[in-house]
């Protein structure tokens, strides 16, 4: 069932619990990801990235009208999100496609530019009853350097962040990277301390690379959202190219396909669990 990203993750703070939002590139994967999660009677989020629109030569209304249509049908409640868009007409555009929130990365700005930028965006966005998230902190990864504790949130500029801008969602650097480049270690502490200072529902980017128990415990201390992408997509990878491997003939794409996507699913259910929201649809 289609819902609304901010109904989900309210519920989740509320309840101690984390929701996955897993990238889609295509429908096998967001096929994928909502047959993990109603294995596990278990909410999920599909978000489609700037990037993976980019991917799809610019083309952002196919994809997301594909995952509308498989939240309508889906069992468990199903919400669609725009993963770091940098331009307001992005963002337009995807919520004329069916989207309930969008994060708007200011983070690469300056401050005083980012609060500037996102506070506007987030003005619009609750005009339409959309729900915003925005970051402050710099997470590393995607070929570029790795945080440094300069870089992550600080909880007392966060709680100055979300008051101007108004955001509904609240993106924070705590040491993980985007790409799973490496295991990493988060601080647990600092997820605590911004916990306490901002209301929002918190976000966790760059969870592919952290160690199962320090994902359980961030949940545990106020992680709401947990986005997902370079983990399904290594499963999803790997179950391709060993069948290919196996079979150098095949030339079906539904023959290592179909076990491509059951290796996302298998992923998808067990982050599902590990985050607490197994049996909450």
């Amino acid at each position: 069932m289609l819902t609304h990203t901010l109904h989900l993750l309210t519920r989740a703070q509320r309840d101690g619990y984390g929701v996955l939002a897993c990238n889609v590139i295509g429908l096998d994967h967001a096929e994928a990801i909502v047959q993990g999660a109603e294995a596990e009677r278990a909410p999920v989020i599909l978000q489609v990235s700037q990037n993976a629109i980019r991917y799809r030569l610019g083309r952002l209304e196919p994809l997301v009208t594909a995952c509308r249509e498989l939240a309508l049908a889906a069992a468990v409640p199903v919400a669609l999100h725009l993963d770091h868009a940098t331009t307001r007409e992005i963002c337009e555009r995807a919520v004329a496609a069916g989207m309930s929130s969008v994060m708007f990365d200011a983070s690469s700005d300056d401050d005083a530019v980012n609060i500037a930028r996102t506070g506007e965006t987030a003005r619009w966005a609750h005009d339409r009853r959309i729900a915003i998230e925005g970051e402050i902190g710099v997470v590393g990864g995607k070929g570029g350097p790795v945080t440094t504790v300069e870089e992550m949130t600080d909880p007392d500029a966060a709680a100055r962040y979300v008051a101007a801008t108004g955001v509904d969602l609240l993106a924070i650097a705590v040491g993980t990277e985007h790409g799973m480049a490496r295991k990493t270690r988060i601080d647990l502490e600092r997820i605590a301390a911004i916990r306490a200072a901002v209301a929002v529902p918190l976000v966790l980017h760059g969870s592919s690379g952290v160690p199962d128990a320090d994902l359980r415990e961030a949940v545990r201390l106020g992680i709401a959202k947990v986005n997902m992408a370079t983990q399904l997509n290594a499963a999803f990878t790997a179950a391709i190219r060993d069948h290919l491997v196996a079979d150098p003939h095949v030339t079906d794409p539904r023959r290592y396909g179909a076990p491509a996507r059951e290796a996302m699913a298998a992923v998808v259910q067990d982050k599902c669990r590990l985050v607490g929201a197994s049996g909450r649809a």
